[in-house]
């Protein structure tokens, strides 16, 4: 089916529903669907909350200063994905730190940090290691790579997260929420199997969507569809990617490496079993062990309502900050500053 015509079925199955809220818990997707206008063009009783799906910007503020510490230490290199570099923690950043000489670097791939390391043997290399399923099993295989070859200057800041507990935490007994969109990277690693906690303990449907404008159209047509049946189950439409059971062999090393464990995450707060600590048996490798990380006492943005926006309770442009006071060029939060944070894509596309 084009979309066009996608469109016109959801219109149709729409009629019968009544008022009806889905989340995305993709910051992808967030960003997809502002950037084909797909919000514009649903009917009327269909409103798109954003949720945490943003790796960025559910990072603590926490991890951000334990990673800004590390990074002003002496023979240090601080190695990370880009959109880090600009999150704002108190009165700087990483790419604050670097403009006044730290050696911050960003990276497309893990496995760069170890070529660094490889590279800078009197230096102490970390990677600042964020993200969900997706990204876990590269950090994953830096640090297998590493312990294989030995390398002793090397170190991982580890801030990654899982989402079903998160999800679950954030939204039960919440109600406004009728449907889930699920991310089809994170459903490639841990399978369709891996969203059925949404059906079975929310006790709502979802779909797992692809990128393009027709996969998240035709998620959208099955969650409708689902709504009007009153099923409840999750459905996989992005079938081309995402298997039943998902990537066995990167699941199998994330938890050759890591842990669950409790985790901080921004705006939502502590969490069990939503984050992932890297094993004893791999301690060696573990930069919060390795570096002495000074306390931090949390300071929120004045006139930021981040924490409100990944949760779901209000929308960008609900804040008296967005687009004026806080832009790309100068972000207050985290939603502002990576390409797949809400605030960023409002003003890319909505404003």
């Amino acid at each position: 089916m084009r979309a066009a015509e996608i469109i016109e079925a959801i219109h149709k199955k729409a009629k019968g529903l009544g008022n009806i809220a889905i989340m995305e818990v993709c910051g992808t997707h967030t960003n997809e669907l502002h950037r084909h206008a797909i919000p514009q063009a649903l009917p009327d009783n269909i409103r798109l909350v954003s949720g945490p799906g943003c790796p960025v910007c559910v990072t603590a503020q926490s991890d951000i200063h334990a990673a800004l510490s590390i990074a002003g230490m002496k023979d240090t290199v601080l190695c990370c994905y880009g959109d880090m570099l600009r999150v704002p923690c108190g009165d700087t950043s990483l790419l604050g730190m670097k403009s006044d000489g730290a050696d911050v670097r960003s990276v497309v791939s893990a496995l760069e940090a170890l070529e660094i390391a490889r590279e800078n043997p009197l230096k102490q290399v970390v990677f600042f290691a964020v993200g969900f399923e997706t990204t876990t099993p590269h950090t994953a295989v830096l640090i297998e790579d590493a312990a294989r070859e030995n390398v002793g200057n090397l170190s991982v800041l580890c801030s990654h997260k899982t989402m079903p507990a998160a999800v679950t935490a954030l939204l039960s007994g919440k109600s406004g929420i009728d449907a889930l969109m699920c991310p089809g990277h994170v459903a490639c690693i841990t399978g369709r199997k891996g969203f059925d906690f949404v059906p079975e303990k929310l006790k709502i449907p979802a779909a797992i969507a692809g990128f393009e404008a027709c996969d998240m159209l035709f998620a959208l047509l099955k969650i409708c569809d689902m709504l009007e049946k009153s099923q409840l189950e999750c459905f996989n439409a992005y079938t081309r990617a995402v298997s039943e059971n998902g990537n066995d062999p990167a699941l199998r090393l994330t938890y050759k490496i890591f842990e669950e464990s409790e985790c901080e995450w921004r705006g939502l707060g502590r969490i069990t079993e939503s984050g992932l600590v890297i094993r004893d048996e791999y301690s060696f490798f573990d930069a919060r062990r390795r570096f002495e990380i000074p306390d931090f006492t949390e300071k929120n943005a004045r006139m930021c309502i981040c924490s409100k926006i990944l949760r779901g309770e209000a929308l960008p442009s609900d804040c008296p900050s967005f687009a004026s006071v806080c832009t790309p060029e100068t972000p207050l939060g985290a939603c502002m500053v990576s390409s797949e944070g809400s605030c960023a894509a409002y003003y890319k596309y909505e404003r």
